[in-house]
């Protein structure tokens, strides 16, 4: 256990001022070892996280052992679209997450990816081997995984480079009457509510979603999406930003649904790219699951009348 030793140079709530001076400690970790009885200040066991200090008090922590983390593989089925020896494409269930995270190490894509195949890119660690981008757990669709750290560099390069093709299907509230649209906003963590992404003209990233109308109804939209960059919950931040958040979402969405979904309805349908290899151009299609043609079916229960307009 190590012993690290603070004089407090400002006025601040311990939580925000241990997680400023730990550069690489969470402020949520920081609130958890509070929890734990691991901070004391001026000798004294802290029990607050919100706990104001003042200028030269001392904090002491005792900071526990990091866990030591093991990712295990399981025989658990996945999709495969498509594999070579460079990479893999595959088509992930909804209610999957991609790789293990704190409270969460089994289960997960990368737990089967490691009993299917012994051969992982590095690059991104051993919590996340062969991932070279994610889509969130209710999100289905085609993934690329990299067998080898080449294939991983070409195909992460391809992604900054934003030569990447990704389309995405999408049900959202509302009836958009344009056939096709652009969003450019940033993206970055929200001000008000730091779990969660949101359009942030200061400290957001750069962020581009066009998109096409499949197929409308009265009160709702059948949408394609594809995108240009490759921020967190993009699609389900800027259909809400304009306006149409994605049925079911349970951050960016409708608090009262007339239609109730768990989970956003967002799929992953098309994925094209440079093979690292050959150097030739390929692209990859799924089926829009079933949960689609159900909510379609729902919809036209709730608004009666043509199945769609």
């Amino acid at each position: 256990m190590e012993r690290i030793e603070l004089i407090v140079k400002e006025n601040k709530r311990i939580d925000a001022i241990i997680a400023s001076e730990l550069a690489d400690v969470s402020r949520s970790y920081v609130q958890k070892i509070i929890e734990d009885g691991c901070v004391y200040v001026n000798d004294k066991e802290v029990t607050s996280k919100k706990l104001k200090l003042k200028v030269d008090d001392v904090i002491v922590i005792n900071m526990p052992e990091p866990e030591k983390l093991e990712v295990l593989a399981e025989d658990i089925p996945i999709d495969i679209v498509y594999e070579d020896d460079d990479l893999m494409i595959i088509n992930k269930p909804v209610g999957m997450v991609v790789h293990p995270a704190p409270g969460n190490y089994t289960g997960t894509l990368v737990n089967a990816l490691m009993f299917h195949s012994e051969k992982l890119s590095s690059i991104n660690g051993v919590i996340r081997p062969g991932i070279v981008h994610r889509i969130d757990k209710d999100t289905s669709g085609l993934l690329m995984i990299a067998k080898t750290d080449q294939a991983h560099q070409s195909l992460a390069d391809q992604l900054k480079e934003h030569s990447i093709t990704r389309k995405y299907v999408a049900i959202v509230h509302g009836c958009i009457s344009s056939e096709t649209g652009t969003v450019k906003a940033p993206i970055g963590r929200s001000p008000k509510d730091r779990l969660k992404m949101a359009v942030n003209e200061r400290n957001g990233k750069e962020a581009t979603t066009h998109f096409r109308v499949i197929k409308r109804f009265k009160n709702y939209t059948y949408i394609e999406c594809q995108l240009e960059t490759g921020r967190t919950h993009q699609i389900r931040v800027h259909m809400a930003y304009i306006g149409h958040p994605l049925l079911g979402d349970p951050v960016y969405g409708v608090k009262k649904p007339k239609i109730k979904h768990e989970g956003q309805l967002l799929h992953a349908k098309t994925l094209g790219f440079v093979h690292p290899s050959t150097g030739e151009e390929v692209l990859f299609d799924s089926e829009v699951p079933e949960i689609f043609e159900t909510m379609f079916k729902k919809i036209k229960g709730v608004e009666g009348g043509p199945h769609a307009i």
